[in-house]
């Protein structure tokens, strides 16, 4: 298992190294710079030799390969580095945004699979009929709705005829208090999980409906085994893996952070610092967060090669090594 995990590892090094170059280079490529943008009009008033030393100071007067490269030597010793807006090292910023968008995530996760799951097994048991004409219109709705549009809908309704604003840009830690962080967290984890509940839904009505079909499961009726037990312990279990493998994917945008949900919500998740870095032109900060969110894709992968072979034991280490 360690052997396969190292290789698959391995495989996504080069990933990572063509996501480095082409966000390295690519926000170079937007007119202007980090100096303009941390001074703003002052910028205009600055000599040449200032703004030659300014250079200097963050590294903009070398050629851009070099720059690159100095870059990439510094990530290998843990080193992301500084922010020009925040005036703190881009790891510091970049944890401490995190939990924000990890917390969102995992929620939205779970409110996704408790309502897609449920649906959609209900849906493929009573395939054809009104209740799986109810789940595939309320699928349709979930895909069609965009999130800001729900987040809209949600902060309206709530504060229109509830008297409740949420979150209103103060945002409380987990660790201070709970309850107040719960309030705050939920309306826009229900916003994610509307949305990815139908893909779930969708995804999970059609491997039951093909896993239903299977002639192991006519076999299990023919025994006399309970249907609960053949749903559960057979069908269910089977019709698992393109779920885990959408949950995966999914996954890997939400902890990537959802710019528009948290911006909506006035969120200070990842989402929301890689916006504000983007038009700051913080190139240290959105190097770091890119680079972030592309190794947290590379984990989830690892997760859900792993979770593979807890839901199929025919899924073996050694045909991939």
């Amino acid at each position: 298992m360690l052997r396969y995990l190292t290789q698959r590892a391995i495989a996504f090094v080069p990933t990572v190294l063509g996501v480095t170059l082409l966000v390295f280079f690519a926000i170079r490529a937007i007119p202007g710079d980090a100096i303009t943008a941390m001074l703003g009009t002052e910028a205009g008033m600055l000599t040449a030799n200032q703004r030659a030393s300014l250079e200097e100071y963050f590294g903009l007067d070398k050629p851009s390969y070099v720059q690159y490269f100095n870059w990439l030597g510094n990530l290998l010793q843990g080193d992301l580095g500084y922010s020009v807006r925040h005036g703190q090292p881009v790891l510091d910023v970049i944890l401490a945004r995190f939990p924000v968008t990890l917390e969102l995530a995992v929620l939205a996760v779970l409110i996704a699979l408790a309502i897609g799951l449920t649906f959609g097994v209900i849906a493929a048991i009573f395939h054809n009929s009104v209740i799986d004409l109810f789940g595939q219109l309320f699928a349709l709705i979930g895909l069609a709705a965009p999130n800001f549009l729900i987040g809209t809908l949600i902060i309206y309704v709530l504060s229109v005829y509830f008297g409740i604003l949420p979150n209103a840009g103060n945002y409380v830690d987990l660790t201070e208090d709970p309850v107040k962080n719960f309030e705050q967290i939920i309306f826009p984890a229900i916003t994610l999980g509307f949305a990815f509940s139908a893909s779930v839904m969708r995804m999970t009505r059609s491997a039951m409906l093909e896993v239903l079909g299977q002639d192991y499961i006519r076999t299990a009726r023919s025994k006399g085994l309970r249907e609960r037990t053949i749903l559960s312990r057979h069908a269910l279990r089977n019709a698992l893996i393109p779920i885990v493998t959408l949950v995966g994917v999914e996954a890997g945008y939400l902890l990537g952070g959802t710019v528009i949900v948290e911006e909506i919500f006035t969120l200070p998740g990842i989402g929301r610092l890689a916006y504000n870095a983007i038009s700051q032109r913080d190139y240290a900060l959105i190097q770091g967060v890119t680079l972030f969110i592309a190794l947290n894709f590379v984990v989830i992968n690892l997760v859900v090669d792993f979770v593979y072979t807890l839901l199929d034991p025919r899924i073996s280490y050694a045909k991939h090594s």
